[in-house]
């Protein structure tokens, strides 16, 4: 292909067309100069890493963001949106990475804010009720209209931000990330409103960093690289590798166990521990679970959505209580330790949910990055703002975070980078043992990458690391060692001789032959 900045008219009809479009942000240039067609009724896949400037592309076509120069076409005629409401009035929508929900609010009142159903001059309630189930029911969701948002797990909280979507009838969709907290039937689920929302003429652009996920259901892929449009195809002339190729180049590569050095004592040990399931149920997240990590040793813990991955490593962190067994580091009991307690100790958590446990959105990178670690530079009333200044350039560098420095707004970041930023920020503290849960969610291929080395390299230096994953690529890239949860408890154990199938078997998975 010559001009891979122009994609050339295939398909369907093209009715929203980017041209020559460039955004700056200070001295960053997120876009330059990037063309970029959507056709009817079919879906437009968008590939990148992390600051390639996906997001941009799409908060630009759907009037979040305006350009600083370039022009949009909307059904042939050049078109400015002055509002992210001028562009939905025009029928575009987005579906954003960063839920948007007022956690708050009931599912119901999320779904219709700012635009409710009136009836004789008041808010007819039980419409929007009624259409909330039946939206709820279309995505095969058992989520209670009034049931409180922040009461709902991410996983359920991205279906009603889907919803919220679906709910205004589009003509022109964009997903960025929609599958990213969603588990493997709900993914299945949102794939079968897809295709019935492009069989009825809606237009879909869709960005993931589930790249085998994404080639199932795509027509046109477009790969941005720094800012620019590298590479264009039809579905039938693309497989796994060429996305890879155009987005990071030809050497690729997740990584290996980290080798050459011996594993120390017994860093964390958790002892029968059980952990409640959401409030009312008659089980356990997690039920009497038994695991020793060393010191220097990477551990991986795969299961599928409810597997009690996550309560196990909140549990572990102290931000959910249990109901028996004990927590121990370095031999000693932290079970009654605070979270700040633990963290002092040695035993941090890098939480699923960056945006609401991960950082402070008010505050600058090099604040959310020195926030874990403030004991380390404050004597009495007063801190140092040099050793800080020094602590955050450290981060950023070891990290390898993309932004103009410590004082930028954490908001200015890509999602991959504000995720970097948590995990440099939990490392700042010197930790004897790092929790992940999820790591890589939000991350492009790229991104994961220098994530997963940099974990193998703390290793190597007696760090213990525990990762949970919902993805089987990422359980064989860095682990020693694979744990894999099913129901609360650990269904198999695995150090060597695993494979795909013999992972997720154990998860009670099914597997799909090719």
């Amino acid at each position: 292909m010559s001009h891979p900045s122009r994609i050339p008219a295939q398909g369907g009809e093209v009715v929203l067309a980017a041209r020559n479009i460039a955004k700056s942000y200070g001295s960053v240039h997120a876009l330059k100069g990037v063309n970029f067609d959507i056709h009817r009724g079919q879906i437009t896949t968008l590939f990148g890493e992390n600051g390639a400037g996906k997001s941009t592309l799409m908060k630009i076509l759907s009037g979040v963001v305006q350009p600083s120069s370039g022009e949009i076409i909307l059904d042939g005629q050049p078109i400015s949106f002055t509002s992210s409401t001028h562009a939905r009035e025009l029928g575009i929508s987005i579906i954003h990475q960063e839920l948007s929900l007022a956690p708050n609010l009931s599912v119901r009142d999320n779904i219709f804010m700012g635009r409710e159903i009136i009836s004789g001059g008041v808010v007819d309630f039980a419409e929007e009720e009624r259409q909330t189930r039946a939206l709820m029911e279309e995505l095969e969701e058992d989520i209670d209209p009034l049931t409180i948002v922040e009461d709902l797990r991410l996983g359920q909280q991205q279906i009603v931000e889907i919803a919220r979507a679906l709910s205004v009838n589009s003509r022109i969709l964009i997903m960025d990330e929609p599958t990213s907290a969603l588990s493997a039937t709900e993914v299945e689920v949102l794939f079968k409103v897809i295709h019935d929302l492009t069989s009825r003429g809606v237009s879909i652009v869709y960005i993931s960093h589930h790249l085998e996920e994404a080639l199932q259901i795509t027509n046109h892929a477009v790969v941005l690289r720094d800012g620019n449009m590298t590479a264009y195809a039809e579905r039938k002339d693309i497989d796994l590798e060429w996305i890879v190729r155009n987005m990071v180049g030809d050497n690729f590569d997740l990584g290996s166990p980290p080798q050459g050095h011996q594993f120390g004592g017994v860093a964390l040990e958790i002892d029968n521990l059980s952990v409640p399931g959401p409030s009312g149920a008659a089980y356990n997240a997690v039920d009497r679970l038994s695991l020793q990590v060393r010191a220097g040793e990477v551990v991986c813990i795969y299961g599928l959505m409810g597997a009690g991955r996550t309560e196990l490593l909140e549990c572990v962190a102290g931000r959910l209580r249990s109901n028996g067994g004990k927590v121990l580091l370095e031999g000693h009991d932290v079970g009654h330790f605070s979270i700040a307690d633990r963290i002092a100790s040695g035993l941090v958590l890098v939480p699923e949910d960056r945006q609401r446990d991960g950082l402070v959105q008010t505050m600058t990178v090099g604040s959310n990055l020195s926030l874990a670690s403030i004991r380390s530079f404050t004597k009495g009333l007063f801190t140092s703002g040099r050793r800080e200044r020094q602590l955050v350039s450290e981060s950023i560098r070891k990290v390898h975070v993309k932004t103009d420095g410590g004082d930028a707004a954490i908001g200015s970041l890509s999602g991959g980078n504000q995720q970097k930023v948590v995990i440099g920020k939990m490392l700042a503290t010197e930790p004897k043992v790092i929790l992940l849960d999820e790591p890589s969610r939000g991350i492009d291929i790229g991104a994961k990458a220098e994530v997963f080395k940099l974990l193998a390299e703390r290793a190597k230096q007696g760090l213990a690391v525990v990762y949970s994953t919902s993805e089987v690529n990422e359980c064989l890239s860095i682990a020693h060692r694979i744990i894999v949860m099913r129901r609360g408890k650990i269904s198999a154990e695995f150090s060597s001789d695993v494979t795909k199938e013999k992972i997720m078997a154990a998860s009670g998975e099914a597997v799909v032959a090719h």
